[in-house]
């Protein structure tokens, strides 16, 4: 839709073309409301700039448009009627582009009994301006439409600021705010007068207007027209001096003379660029006479106190003061310094990074002051933001391996339905009939007794039917668990986490049942909790795993020998944070029952039908063969719907079973954070051992992630990520255990890479950690350890001819021009001071297969010849929007060759295929694919002497309709289960041990980046990336996964951090306005991918020990951790920032510790220079953090 409006709006009638640019698309917002988990945005943005026009007169779109003006006279007479409402109800909801009200009403539980619309006043969405050059000239103030949609008000501000210059910079510096506040659907209908009066302390546009010294001008039908100044107007906490009778009518802002020496700016620092709330927002207004020295001057901040405040303190500090003098700057940071001494605990945390920006920010702007004024030279770094290239980015669309169907770039069969809003998710579903809504009634403590749940209030509200907890099912039929039976469908006495399901509320609407579980009645008897890896350890709070790997001396017992052996040791411990998932379709479910059998059709938004069936027909006391669990599609899972999905199946069930009636439920935003878990925050406490020239020898690993208050497939989790603590590394003697800690957070659960990221993420900080105490170059340090064909992995599994690792890194470095890049960037490095650049270049490999759950490499297929020729398609994986269900179609429209529209794979469901393994571990297409080709086989030898009668070129309906009319079965069962595999822990015979992994998804990827030192900022400059999977069934799906799968990788180790409430033990980072994923600002400004194609020889590469469906690999995990090569690059850009500010690291002193992710704080922090020295926060004894962490 965004998408459509920016193409829509671009559209001149006159000319009858669109006059439209790659800026006007990239740059201007449009489509930074919009979030996407999958693409990696890339082919987003090539989608949307094929409507690129160029415009003849060689000026971008957006100049033309906002250089339109409306000269209009304001008339208040139609805004009374809304004053006399006001008036007889002062405490009536003034609802605008109702942006905070839905934040209120939906996620607060507020309730409005009054609400007064005032949008549709079109005086308040109008601006005052000139009529003629004269009344330009003479204007001293302008009058801004209360309820100007934001959008339009950044037009008004470019045309005011174009006309006046800089008389007009306080404008400009709003139209900046503006341009980052929220996305372009909210700036669309969000007002000024809802954003001054809503009064947030990090609100965007209040600090320019408290700058500029505005008044924000009310009118009530008591009181008549009131300007009411914006110094005085923020008493506490959201709360303003706005009579609770009034309304706004325009906010006045007045302009200084044309010979005045005024400049005004404003800065805003958030953890993402695009859509993002504040951090530090700032405005500053400063007057100098002609001697360059201070007349007045305003210090605005937002996110320094509870409301939008001004330093007082600066101001007095530098007023009267010369401006270009060393000691007024030096003045100012003082003076900010003390008028914002946050204490360590402050509300909102970050103390030392806010204290911080607080400071540099007003650096950069004394910097920019002295640039435009003329007063000396600048460094231009200090003065300019992170600059941003309209993206780009290749893809080697050749491919060698293409066949008829297989290996063709053939569009994602939904795609064209998902753009249209065609598609069906499960919430789209068409209500049934007398369908009841369920809504969640959960925990409000970490851990805690349940002293009384009293549900009458709710029973009592309007259209609520009943509720189910705990007593709605036998005792045994409430314990449930994905590997380990050990949880509860509902809390049994005890809540073990905030988000723990006490119960579920069920209503005629989706509202009613909301509103009633608000006012559930819980008494709690709060318990200790348990929140971070570092407490369960103290307290020894694990569930029982106990696997560990041992390779060579380890498996004896002389890892000591083997240590003393070593020229240099190395210790550590490296922390990796976890990760929310945030697909776009939160988990659903719809259960129908059927009164006849006592079957029942659940439709769930699952990756695993088969869990669903089981754990349905549990609780509902009945066989599996009375559930038919079912899925169309979901919109993104990336394994958070592996298990966790169960629950909500599970409950709709329960209370379709008791009603008699449909039930359908759909967790909003906030209650599917709290409650379906994430990436698994992990802790390795490490000793390596190299010799001198840093080949490594030995490896002793204790790993830890935080379960939270289950096991779900934790364990499997940390089998997994032990098997990938080496990355591509040979260590000739390792010893590796797996710890898993309970505690008191939502039970974590899969995720895209199962533990391997994280995993990888520590072997590379190992080697930076080798390579910066001994000086040797990082990328002569992991070719020198690279893994050779023969040697074996921690788990004994040996590495075949089928690793093209060194190959891939050599060809990369090649195509990604990184020597040449890395000397360029030393150079910047040496001549820039306050902006720094890194590159990283990283290999990795993806073991591919359940690694310790053999039973769950099997699939099942069923595919069913019509007479007509069509084929109807089913298997046991779904769809999640990497195009399963397409390459499937693919595979049997290649081997019962008709043409792909000729196959339909309708959907998913366990009546069709029994006992189908999750669709998971980047195994779908190889599991699914080789049974739907086992069918397609059975299928081809019945059809054989058809072909044989008929000739080749016969159509395939008449060969069907033949076999149909002699009586051959034209419907087939498949079947395939993974060969080779099946390692058993503890096993260390190398003649014995299976392997593990069925092969290995190769890839290596090099990434650049600047930072700006000041701020935290970054930008990737460029990434190249190189994989190898095989011969691909679908290359422009694959390249969609590795893309997708970067972006998302770059998300874990870089902007996306969970915090929890220290106190409370909350999930703070809930919902899109506190948990950010990257947007389009994000992805690389040049975005490179390739497939491997050739060996080291330059010729057609073959995989001698690939036997996958199509000779394909999974690819939908295995690029995730290549985005770690930009936290690396940070990593170095921060290391150059520290030698400049004489901070010894590595080989010269104290190793330099970066943990991940590493958001703009941490990089801003680690810089280590004189502002972030002045502004250090000391922990008082008995301080609490107010986030923590809990990796």
């Amino acid at each position: 839709m965004s998408l459509y409006a920016v193409v829509r709006n671009a559209y001149n009638p006159e000319t009858q073309e669109f006059d439209l640019t790659e800026d006007t698309i990239e740059r201007e917002g449009h489509l930074d409301g919009n979030l996407c988990r999958c693409t990696g945005y890339k082919p987003i943005l090539q989608a949307a700039k094929t409507f690129v026009t160029e415009d003849l007169k060689g000026r971008l779109a957006a100049e033309k448009e906002s250089s339109k003006t409306h000269a209009v006279e304001i008339d208040l007479t139609d805004a009374s009627p809304k004053t006399e409402l006001k008036d007889a109800y002062p405490s009536a909801k003034l609802v605008g582009g109702a942006s905070e009200v839905q934040v209120e009403v939906r996620f607060k539980g507020s309730d409005f009994a009054v609400s007064v619309y005032v949008s549709d006043i079109e005086e308040l969405q109008e601006t005052r301006l000139p009529k003629s050059e004269a009344e330009w000239d003479s204007m001293t103030e302008i009058y801004l439409g209360a309820n100007t949609p934001l959008s339009e008000l950044e037009h008004v501000c470019k045309a005011v600021y174009d006309k006046l210059g800089q008389r007009a910079l306080a404008l400009e510096a709003l139209r900046k705010q503006l341009r980052y506040f929220a996305g372009r659907q909210i700036r669309n209908v969000a007002s000024l007068a809802g954003n001054v009066a809503t009064a947030s302390p990090i609100s965007d546009g209040n600090p320019v207007l408290l700058a500029a010294g505005a008044d924000v001008m009310v009118r009530s039908k008591q009181g008549g027209s009131v300007a009411l100044p914006m110094s005085e107007f923020f008493l506490a906490y959201r709360t303003t001096t706005l009579p609770p009778d009034a309304i706004i009518t325009h906010v006045r802002v007045p302009l200084p003379r044309a010979e005045a020496r005024e400049i005004t700016k404003a800065y805003k620092q958030a953890k993402r660029k695009d859509d993002d709330i504040a951090i530090v927002t700032s405005a500053y207004r400063v007057r100098l006479d002609d001697r360059g020295v201070v007349t007045d001057i305003c210090l605005a901040y937002g996110g320094m106190a509870p409301t939008t405040i001004e330093a007082k303190g600066a101001k007095k500090a530098l007023v009267g003061k010369r401006w270009f003098d060393s000691t007024t700057l030096e003045a100012g940071m003082d003076a900010l310094a003390a008028d914002f001494n946050l204490p360590f605990g402050v509300p909102g945390g970050m103390a030392h990074y806010r204290r911080a920006l607080a400071v540099s920010l007003f650096f950069r702007f004394w910097h920019e002051v002295v640039a435009e004024l003329g007063l000396g030279e600048v460094d231009e770094d200090l003065i300019q933001e992170i600059h941003r290239e309209i993206s780009s980015g290749t893809r080697d669309n050749y491919n060698p391996h293409e066949q008829r169907v297989v290996g063709k770039q053939v569009p994602h069969l939904s795609a064209l339905k998902q753009c249209t809003g065609e598609a069906q998710y499960v919430d789209d579903i068409e209500r049934q009939d007398r369908e009841l809504y369920g809504a969640m009634v959960m925990s409000s403590r970490a851990h805690a007794k349940l002293v009384e749940v009293d549900w009458t209030p709710a029973l009592s509200m309007p259209g609520v039917v009943g509720y189910i907890d705990k007593d709605s099912l036998p005792k045994e039929a409430n314990i449930w668990g994905s590997v380990k039976k050990d949880e509860t469908f509902f809390a049994d006495g005890e809540v073990l986490s905030h988000g723990h399901t006490i119960g579920m509320i069920y209503a005629e609407t989706a509202l009613q049942a909301q509103a009633a579980a608000r006012v559930v009645k819980v008494v709690y008897e709060d318990l200790p909790a348990i929140l971070t890896i570092d407490e369960a350890i103290e307290a020894n709070s694990f569930f029982a795993h106990g696997k560990q790997l041992k390779k060579g001396l380890a498996i004896q017992g002389k890892m000591d020998e083997t240590f003393a052996k070593c020229d240099r040791i190395f210790t550590g411990v490296t922390r990796v944070g976890g990760q929310e998932h945030f697909y776009l379709e939160t988990n659903a479910a719809l259960a129908i029952p059927h009164k006849e059998d006592g079957s029942m059709e659940v439709w769930s938004s699952t990756q695993n039908t088969t869990e669903t069936q089981e754990f349905v027909s549990q609780v509902l006391g009945v066989p599996s063969n009375r559930i038919n669990a079912r899925v169309k599609r979901m919109g993104g899972a990336f394994g958070g719907k592996e298990s966790r999905s169960v629950p909500i199946a599970c409950l709709c069930a329960i209370a379709a079973r008791n009603e008699g009636r449909p039930v359908r439920v759909m967790l909003n935003r906030d209650e599917d954070m709290m409650t379906t878990g994430q990436r698994h925050p992990i802790q390795a406490r490490w000793k390596v051992g190299t010799t001198a020239d840093g080949k490594l020898l030995a490896l002793d690993a204790d790993v830890y992630d935080n379960a939270g208050y289950s096991q779900d497939m934790s364990g499997a989790v940390m089998d997994r990520c032990c098997t990938h603590l080496e990355n591509c590394y040979n260590v000739p003697d390792a010893h590796i255990r797996g710890h898993v800690c309970r505690t008191n957070i939502h039970s974590n659960t899969a995720f895209r890479g199962f533990g391997g990221p994280q995993a990888m993420y520590i072997a590379e900080q190992i080697m930076y950690a080798i390579a910066e105490e001994t000086g040797f170059d990082i990328d002569e340090l992991r070719v020198r350890n690279l893994y050779q064909i023969g040697d074996r992995t921690p788990f004994l599994q040996q590495i075949d001819e089928d690793w093209h690792i060194p190959t891939m890194l050599d060809q990369l470095k090649k195509s990604a021009d990184f020597e040449a890049r890395k000397t360029a960037i030393q150079e910047f490095n040496r001549t820039h001071r306050w902006k720094k650049r890194g590159i990283s270049l990283i290999p990795s490999k993806f073991g591919l297969s359940f690694a310790t759950a053999l039973h769950l490499n099997q699939a099942g297929a069923y595919v069913k010849v019509y007479a007509d020729g069509s084929v109807l398609l089913h298997h046991g994986g779904t769809e999640m929007g990497q195009g399963l269900y397409t390459k499937m179609c693919q595979v049997a429209a290649q081997a019962l060759g008709v043409p792909l529209d000729a196959v339909f794979n309708p959907d998913s469901q366990s009546y069709q295929i029994a006992n189908a393994s999750p669709t998971a571990a980047s195994s779908g297409s190889d599991l699914n694919g080789m049974a739907v080709k086992n069918a397609c086989d059975q299928l081809n030898e019945r059809l054989g002497p058809y072909w044989e009668k008929y000739g080749k070129d016969a159509e395939f309906k008449t060969i069907a309709h033949a076999a149909y009319i002699d009586r051959v079965n034209l419907a087939a069962n498949g079947f395939w289960k993974m060969p080779r595999i099946g390692y058993v822990w503890g096993e260390y015979d190398v003649n014995k041990v299976k392997d593990m992994y069925y092969y290995f998804t190769q890839g290596v990827a090099c990434s650049s980046v600047e930072l700006d030192l000041l701020t935290g900022d970054h930008t990737v400059l460029r990434t190249d990336i190189l994989m190898d999977v095989g011969q691909s069934i679908n290359p422009g799906i694959d390249y969609g996964q590795i893309e997708g799968a970067f972006v998302q990788g770059v998300g874990l180790f870089t902007i996306e951090e969970s915090l929890w409430h220290a106190q409370s033990g909350q999930l703070a980072t809930r919902g899109p306005g506190n948990y950010k994923i990257p947007g389009f600002s994000d992805i690389p400004q040049v975005f490179n991918a390739a497939m491997l194609r050739v060996d080291g020889d330059g010729k057609p590469l073959t995989w001698k020990h690939l036997r996958s469906v199509q000779s394909s690999k999974g690819i939908g995990e295995p690029p995730l951790f290549l985005g770690a090569t930009v936290f690396f690059a940070l990593r170095e850009a921060v290391r150059a920032a520290r030698r400049d500010n004489e901070l010894a690291d590595g080989k010269l002193g104290e190793r330099f510790c970066l943990e991940s992710p590493a958001t703009a704080e941490k990089l801003r922090l680690a810089v280590g220079d004189a502002i972030v020295k002045r502004t250090a926060v000391k922990r008082k004894e008995g301080e609490t953090p107010f986030f923590v962490t809990v990796a």
